[in-house]
């Protein structure tokens, strides 16, 4: 398992490594290019930023609760750090899994993996791994990266405008930042199975074009069942069958995405002033939710599937 992991890496490097490092690095620069703008655009209108110690005033003027807000502003510009990757991991998971088994029936390399001591369902579960594990690991630990830079270049900023920069790092809570980012890996490889569990389906099953299988058939049933209800042909849960159906077996490899997240964000919005809802204790809640596990074992039914595909299915 460890070779195959390795194999999907250095095949699909670009995917899984290359895309949040650069992204990383646009985030950055343009952050960069932003204080820049602001110092050059302050300077040509003659405004000082702190200037005769203002802000260092300002700051030493602030009590408990002001220096906690800047705390939480600082923690806030390490998790933003990690937005952008987000997407950017949606995305690479997506295509990745569309094109994790149909690429090796394209080119016909299946022919010589076939040929070596290797299961399918080996190799399906190494795709799952890559997409759900190894993905999302490299992800974190760019921004992470990402994110430390961020609050480095936000010090070095602040310094030139005699602001005492320690006394501000102090507030921010980086170790709780990344134990929280880390953290959300396992429930993330839980969320995601449906969407994967699809993509690898149609990746297997899929003679050609698995992108269009894999968008339309969830979307035109979903139309299908939305024109029913209009009609008032039969009772059908339009709304269920798109927040369930389709956006969980397209959407779930976005981070954070789905009517259970957005619940429990709406659940958890007397706790925004200090970012609680962002700790492990009230995400983890969604373990005990049936809507959790119920697409677990939906993505793992497709699983099978997309196993028992890549066995027995023949192009030639």
């Amino acid at each position: 398992m460890f070779w195959l992991v390795k194999r999907e890496f250095w095949e699909h490097r670009g995917g899984f490594f290359w895309a949040p490092v650069i992204t990383g690095g646009v985030f950055l620069l343009l952050n960069i290019m932003g204080i820049i703008t602001a110092e050059v655009l302050g300077a040509s209108h003659g405004i000082r930023f702190g200037a005769s110690g203002g802000l260092q005033r300002v700051i030493a003027d602030m009590d408990a609760g002001d220096l906690s807000k800047v705390g939480m502003a600082l923690d806030v510009a390490m998790y933003s750090a990690m937005g952008l990757l987000i997407v950017v991991l949606g995305f690479v998971v997506f295509f990745y899994c569309l094109g994790a088994l149909y690429d090796d029936r394209r080119d016909r390399s299946i022919m010589f993996w076939k040929s070596l001591p290797i299961s399918d369902a080996s190799t399906v579960l190494s795709k799952v791994v890559s997409a759900t594990v190894l993905a999302p690991v490299i992800a974190v630990i760019v921004g992470i990266v990402v994110g430390m830079l961020q609050l480095l270049i936000l010090a070095i900023t602040l310094s030139f405008h005699g602001v005492n920069v320690w006394q501000l790092l102090v507030q921010a809570h980086p170790f709780r930042v990344m134990f929280n980012l880390i953290g959300y890996i396992p429930l993330y490889v839980l969320w995601a199975l449906p969407s994967v569990g699809w993509l690898l389906l149609c990746s297997a099953w899929a003679r050609n074009k698995p992108f269009l299988w894999a968008v339309a058939l969830p979307v035109a049933t979903g139309l299908l069942i939305s024109w029913f209800g209009i009609m008032g042909l039969f009772n059908l849960p339009m709304t269920w069958f798109w927040e369930n159906v389709v956006q969980r077996s397209l959407f779930s490899v976005f981070p954070g995405t789905g009517s259970l997240f957005g619940s429990s964000l709406r659940h958890s919005t007397g706790n925004v002033e200090n970012l609680s809802f962002m700790d492990l204790g009230s995400t983890y809640h969604l373990l005990a939710s049936p809507d959790l596990w119920i697409g677990v074992l939906a993505g793992a039914g497709l699983l099978v599937a997309a196993i028992w595909f890549r066995r027995w299915r023949d192009d030639s």
